[in-house]
């Protein structure tokens, strides 16, 4: 049965057996994570799976426009909750259901109505598994509240600014995959502490990506990420963002370094990567197809500075194939992992303007 047959149908869906279940949501809600997934070994499978619906649920929460900045942050707080006890699952998402708006996907609105059921499976993985998931959603739905609650339309103030956001919507779940790796391997585990560190620039990196390729959505309801004080220092003004200021050459100059540091937390993912055993092509898979999908999307903004619509710089399905076959050919070796990276992103660094991501500041500034 076909997954938008199961999505028109959440009581068939909510009969399906767990990984069933959760492979039909994935792919409703996320065509890269219900790709990337079934990449990782089967005792991962499972918990990664059930991590990325509960944020989406708290990413649902997020973008949902009919809620007020206090609902959002309400219903949170309240997931933490859910998440962390297993209780209250079903009054929760009988409540949330009928808010959401016909904005939302359809498929998010069956998210919320099967909720409770994502949730039964959270409380039966292993429990160190439970624990990392709740981490990262605690941080995730406790932190987001926080930037909703802002005026956006000029964006954030500054880097370190757009930092914490990043790290409270994907670093912190990269600080999840580490812990969950961990906790999978001794052999990994071993690394633990480089791979913790390395993981919230991984997660920034992927972030970073998306929001620079969703400049234009974003704006269009009014939002903006993007750090005013890189852009101080190319002369452009956030709150006159708008496409006909696609082509200003101060916003193109800062969107360049923008591209830039994203590039350099995407080379923290290679390192992320490179430090997982060689055997594990799971595992390394499972990192080098996001990774390889992010750095030709930073491609083609590089190339196309002046789009007016996410889908101009979206890569297509000949991309997504060379990434998979060329993680496949070269993912255990890392001399050849570099090489590739090196060639897939040149010219994306802006000459004469360094930058080196501050691991240890991500942290301590979340």
């Amino acid at each position: 049965m076909s997954c938008a047959i199961l999505l028109n149908d959440p009581k068939v869906l909510s009969q399906l057996p767990d990984k069933e279940f959760q492979a039909a949501l994935l792919e409703g809600v996320s065509r890269t994570f219900a790709l990337t997934i079934p990449q990782l070994p089967r005792p991962l499978h499972g918990a990664v799976a059930n991590a990325y619906l509960l944020c989406r649920i708290v990413d649902t929460i997020e973008d949902e426009v009919a809620l007020s900045a206090r609902q959002k942050e309400s219903f949170c707080l309240d997931f933490i909750d859910v998440v962390k006890t297993g209780h209250n699952a079903e009054s929760f998402a009988v409540e949330l259901a009928p808010l959401l708006s016909a904005q939302t996907l359809p498929a998010e609105h069956v998210l919320i109505h099967v909720l409770p059921r994502v949730i039964q499976i959270t409380h039966e993985l292993m429990p160190e598994q439970t624990s990392a998931l709740a981490a990262c959603v605690e941080t995730m739905a406790a932190g987001m509240p926080v930037f909703q609650a802002r005026d956006l339309s000029g964006g954030v103030a500054t880097l370190a600014e757009l930092d914490r956001y990043c790290y409270c919507v994907a670093g912190c779940v990269g600080e999840m995959l580490a812990t969950l790796f961990c906790h999978y391997s001794k052999d990994i585990a071993q690394q633990r502490e480089k791979l913790l560190e390395l993981s919230v620039s991984f997660g920034q990196g992927l972030q970073m990506t998306n929001i620079l390729k969703d400049i234009w959505d974003d704006a269009a309801r009014g939002v903006c990420w993007l750090p005013q004080d890189i852009f101080d220092e190319t002369g452009f003004v956030l709150k006159n963002l708008s496409v006909q200021t696609s082509n200003d050459p101060g916003f193109r100059l800062g969107l360049e370094r923008l591209v830039s540091i994203a590039h350099s937390h995407l080379y923290n993912a290679l390192c992320f990567t490179q430090l997982l055993p060689s055997h594990e092509s799971g595992l390394r898979n499972f990192c080098l197809w996001a990774l390889g999908m992010a750095v030709l999307t930073l491609r083609k903004i590089k190339r196309n500075p002046g789009f007016t619509q996410s889908s101009q710089v979206k890569i297509g399905r000949r991309s997504v194939k060379a990434t998979v076959v060329a993680s496949r050919l070269a993912g255990s070796n890392n001399t050849l992992l570099a090489l590739i990276f090196d060639l897939a992103s040149a010219g994306l660094s802006t000459p004469g303007w360094q930058y080196s991501p501050k691991l240890a500041q991500a942290n301590a500034n979340r």
